[in-house]
Order: C-alpha cells, then structure tokens, then sequence
C-alpha cells in the first residue's frame, strides 16, 4: 500500500494518465501556435502535463493494462487522435501560406529565396501574411479554443479501445481542400491586379521591342503589389474569423465521424 492505493490501483491510475497525456502531447506538437518552432519543448512537455492532471481526474478510467497489447493500441489510438484535431487546425495556417507563397511569386519576391540563406523555402510575403495571421489569432483567443476543443475531444471521442473509422480520415482529407479555395479567396484581388500588369507588360514587349520590360517590370509589380496588400489588410481580420469558425467545425466533425 502506498498512500492508500494497491499496486494495481497505482498501474491503473498511471495508464489512464498516460492514456490521455498520449493525445494532449501529439496535439500540443502539431497544432498551431503551440506546435510552432519559437515554442519551446519544455515548455509544451510541462503544458501537457498539466492539462493531463486537470482532465484526468474527471473522464472515466479504461479497463486496459498499459504493459499489453491492448494498452499499446489505445496509446497509438490517442497519438492518432491528437494528430487528426492537429493537422485539422493546422488548416488555418496552411491556407494564409499558400496565398502568401503565390503572392509573393506573383510580386517577384520568389527570387529572395535564393539570395537569402535564412529565409529557408517560404517566400517574404508568406512570412509576413503569416505572422498577421498568427496575431488575429492569438486576439481571437484562438489558443483556447483549441484548448476547449480538446477538452471536449474527449466527450466526443472517449478513451477506449473501440477503433477509429476510417469515415474520419477521409473527412480530414477533404477538409484539406479548405488549404486551396480559402488560400485562392484570400489571394485572388492580388493575384488577378498582378496578372493584368504582367499581361499590360507582355502586350508592350510587343509593341514596342527596345523598351526593356525587366527595367519597368519588377518595380511596377513590386509596388503594385504593396499596394494591393496595404489595401488587402483591413479584410484580413474578417476572412481569418470566418475561416477560423469554419476549421474549428471541421475538426469537430472529423472528431464525430472517427468515434
């Protein structure tokens, strides 16, 4: 006896929190804002634990043994989970990158990437749609949404050994989809002003050969650019809040279709 519990009580509490501390870690690692590289591990190591000791004491202990094969198929079941609520989130952020990216390939600003070793593969503009895009979220308090979105992951979807769908899978998959659409809405008036001074300049290179288009070319579209995304700002915290609502129900779905 060891403050009042029998060794089998004391395996049985230690599987059930680490049961749940399984789905908390792999969600903390790949969702945004907690998952990105400027968030320490420690730091995340010591969130997860926490979170683990306020839930735990309230969800229903699993009749399984951690040191089993069944134990073992309920921790890769709770990774699995946490990484499908992640990579769901994660939806939000890809979608602003990916307008970010062909922005900035529009702008001309791709050849920074070459030129700059510490830019790595993401363009300027994808950098800096990103960093706004982090802000609103954080205004949004969208770090405790995710945190009540897990909470209640575990209602949705409880501890067990019960296997997940595959229904949730493919749900997550067409979900990413959202990463295209939302990234071309947001992108579109940028991309379709830069598209018509690239035509205007291709129309005069033809007309007039001697006029040096890359001389005029990359200024003109480098301010235009700017330009259009000073004026793109003030619709970036109403796309994000409404892109935001919409992932969010998408995770709770893929949650509802995996149990």
């Amino acid at each position: 006896m060891a403050f009042g519990l029998s060794l089998p009580e004391i395996y049985a509490h230690t599987a059930h929190y680490l049961f749940i501390l399984s789905r908390i870690a792999v969600l903390l690692h790949v969702a945004p804002v907690f998952g990105d590289k400027a968030v320490s591990r420690r730091l995340r190591t010591a969130l997860g634990f926490v979170i683990t000791l306020l839930l735990a004491p309230v969800l229903p202990e699993p009749q399984a043994e951690l040191l089993s094969a069944e134990g073992g198929w309920i921790l890769l079941r709770e990774a699995v989970t946490g990484a499908a609520i992640g990579l769901t989130l994660q939806l939000i952020f890809s979608a602003v990158r990916l307008s970010g990216e062909i922005i900035g390939m529009q702008m001309g600003l791709s050849f920074a990437n070459f030129y700059d070793p510490g830019s790595g593969n993401s363009p300027v503009i994808s950098r800096i749609l990103n960093l706004l895009l982090t802000l609103l979220f954080l205004t949004f308090n969208g770090h405790l949404w995710i945190l009540n979105l897990l909470a209640e992951s575990f209602t949705i979807l409880p501890v067990s050994s019960a296997p997940l769908l595959s229904a949730g899978m493919m749900k997550l998959a067409g979900y990413a989809g959202l990463i295209f659409s939302q990234g071309l809405m947001l992108g579109l008036p940028v991309i379709a002003l830069l598209l018509c001074i690239n035509m205007t300049l291709g129309l005069l290179n033809r007309l007039a050969p001697q006029l040096s288009i890359f001389v005029i070319g990359f200024p003109l579209t480098l301010t235009a650019g700017m330009v259009a995304l000073y004026l793109m700002a003030p619709s970036m915290p109403v796309f994000t809040e409404h892109l935001t609502a919409r992932v969010f129900s998408a995770a709770y779905e893929v949650l509802r279709a995996l149990n």
